[in-house]
């Protein structure tokens, strides 16, 4: 399982999601916020004016942030790191033995990942929400809400296995995925759903025997995708064999069911 390790200096601030920090330098302070990060790398509500309606615009949006990330099924509030008098260290893990990647955003193209991709990022890169379409989010397995990163400034994911990027360009515009392998892809790439097959025979073949479910990831475009080698599901399945639970039987995870 990687980590990361961020050299901070002076002045400098990165923040990550509540869980994924490790360990840190005692000269680089730890602050925890329910408030996301803004623009201006302070993590400050911008505008809004003084006084009571300030304050209550602020509590609003601060309001507006937590539930968008609770619907994403993340944590309520960021730690924020920042150096103090010298050169700071702090490190950073994801949940899942994998990869990591860190990605740099020029102010241009966005960025979006899967819910418990994000990590870790500097101050100046705002962490947001993605809303996808119902029927799509619903049949992609991800569900319909992904993390979007724009700004300028480095964003570190995390995913599980191992990476690879591929560009949709190069094969065509087009690749179609097993929807838990979708780890990222920068704006401009057309993410969506597609059934496979029919309701057929074959296409009942491909979704009972085949283990890939009713749908594929479909995505679209010129830009940068990553994908990982493991699955959440594969990894909970060879951990639940390996404890000596329920056993997939010949129609995958189509029709099984969780004993009491």
């Amino acid at each position: 399982m990687q980590m990361a390790v961020v050299s901070l200096q002076p002045g400098q601030t990165v923040y990550c999601e509540a869980g994924k920090f490790l360990f840190k330098t005692v000269n680089v302070t730890m602050e925890t916020r329910l408030s996301g990060p803004s623009n201006n790398g302070g993590g400050q509500q911008q505008g809004g004016g003084g006084g009571m309606g300030g304050m209550l615009r602020q509590a609003m949006g601060t309001a507006m942030q937590v539930g968008q990330r609770m619907l994403a099924g993340e944590s309520m509030a960021f730690q924020y790191f920042s150096a103090q008098g010298g050169e700071g260290t702090v490190g950073f893990a994801g949940v899942l033995p994998g990869e990591m990647r860190a990605l740099e955003l020029d102010g241009g193209r966005a960025w979006f990942a899967e819910k418990d991709a994000f990590v870790a990022a500097e101050s100046t890169v705002d962490f947001g929400i993605a809303f996808q379409g119902g029927r799509t989010g619903m049949s992609g397995g991800e569900g319909f809400i992904l993390e979007k990163f724009t700004g300028r400034g480095t964003v570190i994911i995390a995913g599980a296995g191992n990476f690879i990027d591929l560009n949709p360009a190069d094969f065509g515009g087009r690749i179609e995925v097993d929807t838990g392998c979708v780890v990222a892809f920068e704006e401009g790439i057309q993410y969506g759903v597609q059934r496979v097959g029919g309701l057929n025979r074959q296409g009942l073949m491909n979704a009972v025997f085949g283990g890939e479910g009713l749908s594929l990831a479909t995505l679209e475009g010129n830009g940068r995708v990553i994908l990982q080698s493991l699955t959440i599901e594969s990894l909970a399945n060879a951990l639940k064999k390996a404890q000596g639970g329920d056993k997939q039987g010949p129609t995958g995870g189509l029709f099984s069911t969780n004993a009491g």
